[in-house]
C-alpha cells in the first residue's frame, strides 16, 4: 500500500511537470515533443523515473533530449528538495561536479584557436612551479622514492588527463595521500595559489604523457585560462562561451535569488544506508575550479551540447571552428598509454579519451549504448552528458544522486533512451 502511494504521489509530480505545455516558459530548443522517440519508450523513461522516485533512489530529475537540433524530451520529475516536498522544475539549477571539466576544456580550445594555448606547450610556460616535477615510486616496503620526471606537462596532457596530477580519493598510495580527494573538496579549501603550489610540491603518480589517470588537469587548465586572460575562469568562459551559447543560468557563483532553485541530493545515501551531503551546495569556493566547481541547468547545458554536435556553433554564434570540434571529440590516447578510463567510470571499455570527453572507438565492448564517435562525460553528484553524432541527438540529465546509485542511473538511463529511439 506504501509503495502504491508513493507512486501515485509521483505520477501526480509527472502530471505538473513542465513538459509541452502552451504556457511553459521559453524552451531551450526550438520544441518537436516526442519526434524520434515511440509512445511506450517514452512511456518506460516516466516509469524509470517514477519507480526510482517513489523508492528513495533519487529525489528528483530534469531530463533534455534533443534529436535532430529540436527538444524531443523536456521534462522535470520528482522532487528540487525532497525534505520539504517542493517539486522539481525544469529551471533547477545543478551543480555539474565534473560535467565543468567539458566547458573548460571549450574554453581552452578558444585560446588553443588564436594560438595562444599549444597543445605541446608545458604548463610551465604559465606556472613555472611545474617545471621540475618528480614521479613518486612506491617500493615492495611502502617507502616513496622521487625521480626527476623526463616529461614536463603538457597542455594536452592536462586535457586529456595524461599529466600524473591525481585525485588523492582515488588511491591509498603514499602519492594519493599528498593530493586533496578532489576538485570541489580543494577549491573549497585552498585559494589558486595555495591550490598550485600544493600540486607543484606533490609528487607525480605516473610519468607524464604515459597513463591516463583522472585528476587535476582540468584545474590547473582553468587556472593557465585565468593567467592569459588576467581574469576569473568564469569571467572567461562567460564571455567565450555561456554569452554566446546562451547559458543565462550557468555560473561559478549562484546569485541569492537564484538559490531557491538549486537541487539537494536526498538526506540518505539509498546504497550505503549513511547521511549524505553535497558541501559545495552551501559553501563558497575559494577560486573558480575548471574540474567541477560550476553550475547551470539542463535547458543551458543541452543548449551547450547542441553547440558540439552542431560543429562548434548555435544560432549563428560561434565558439569553435568544425574541425577543432573534431579534434577534441577524437581519441587522443595512442597504443603506448595506459588507458584507465573503464577504472574510473563503468562500462567505458571500448572508450578512448579526446579532449575533455570520453570518445567511444568500438561499439559492443561497453555496457553503455551507442554508436562509434558518441562522446560524453558526466559528474559525480548525478549529472549526465553524452551526444551522439550518428543518431544527431545531446542528452542531459540533471540530478543529485551523489553516491554509487548514479552509476547504476548513468546505465539505466542509456538503456531507457536508446530503447525508446524508433530507428
Amino acid at each position: 500500500m506504501k509503495r502504491l502511494q508513493a507512486t501515485s504521489l509521483v505520477a501526480g509530480l509527472l502530471v505538473s511537470a513542465t513538459l509541452f505545455a502552451a504556457d511553459a516558459p521559453k524552451t531551450p530548443l526550438p520544441m518537436n515533443a516526442g519526434k524520434g522517440f515511440s509512445q511506450e519508450g517514452l512511456k518506460r523513461i516516466d516509469a524509470f523515473f517514477a519507480d526510482e522516485i517513489a523508492n528513495n533512489r533519487m529525489p528528483g530529475a530534469v531530463l533534455a533530449v534533443a534529436k535532430n537540433g529540436k527538444l524531443s524530451i523536456y521534462k522535470s520529475y520528482g522532487y528540487l528538495d525532497k525534505a520539504s516536498n517542493k517539486p522539481m522544475t525544469t529551471d533547477a539549477i545543478f551543480n555539474l561536479a565534473s560535467m565543468t571539466k567539458v566547458m573548460a576544456s571549450v574554453g581552452a580550445l578558444t585560446f588553443y584557436e588564436e594560438g595562444k594555448m599549444p597543445l605541446l606547450a608545458p604548463i610551465s610556460n604559465w606556472l613555472p612551479q611545474f617545471k621540475d616535477m618528480k614521479v613518486g615510486q612506491v617500493d615492495a616496503e611502502g617507502k616513496l622514492n622521487l625521480i626527476p620526471a623526463k616529461n614536463q606537462i603538457t597542455v594536452q596532457d592536462l586535457m586529456r588527463h595524461t599529466n600524473g596530477l591525481t585525485y588523492g580519493g582515488r588511491g591509498a598510495t603514499p602519492i594519493h595521500k599528498m593530493y586533496p580527494s578532489g576538485s570541489a573538496v580543494a577549491a573549497l579549501q585552498l585559494s589558486d595559489q595555495e591550490f598550485i603550489d600544493k600540486l607543484a610540491s606533490a609528487p607525480l603518480l605516473y610519468e607524464p604523457g604515459t597513463a591516463w589517470d583522472y585528476g587535476f588537469g582540468i584545474d590547473v587548465l582553468g587556472i593557465i585560462q585565468e593567467k592569459i586572460a588576467g581574469r576569473p575562469l568564469g569571467s572567461v568562459m562567460q564571455e567565450r562561451i555561456w554569452n554566446k551559447v546562451g547559458m543565462p543560468d550557468t555560473t561559478f557563483d549562484i546569485a541569492d535569488k537564484d538559490r531557491p532553485r538549486l537541487a539537494q541530493p536526498l538526506p540518505i545515501d539509498p546504497i550505503s544506508g549513511k547521511p549524505q551531503k553535497v558541501d559545495i551546495l552551501t559553501k563558497k569556493v575559494k577560486f573558480d575550479c575548471g574540474g567541477s566547481c560550476a553550475y547551470s541547468t539542463a535547458g543551458d547545458y543541452i543548449r551547450f551540447g547542441q553547440m558540439l554536435l552542431n560543429g562548434g556553433s548555435l544560432d549563428g554564434k560561434r565558439v569553435l571552428g568544425p574541425q577543432t570540434v573534431a579534434f577534441m571529440t577524437s581519441n587522443h590516447l595512442n597504443k603506448d598509454i595506459r588507458n584507465n578510463v573503464a577504472l574510473t567510470e563503468p562500462s567505458r571499455v571500448g572508450y578512448g579519451f579526446g579532449l575533455g570527453v570520453a570518445v567511444r572507438m568500438e561499439r559492443g565492448l561497453s555496457a553503455i549504448n551507442g554508436n562509434v564517435g558518441d562522446f560524453t562525460w558526466n559528474g559525480a553528484y548525478g549529472t549526465v552528458f553524452w551526444a551522439d553524432p550518428k543518431e544527431q541527438m545531446v542528452v542531459v540529465m540533471m540530478g543529485v544522486a551523489p553516491g554509487d546509485i548514479r552509476k547504476i542511473h548513468r546505465e539505466q538511463l542509456n538503456s531507457v533512451i536508446y530503447g525508446a529511439l524508433e530507428k
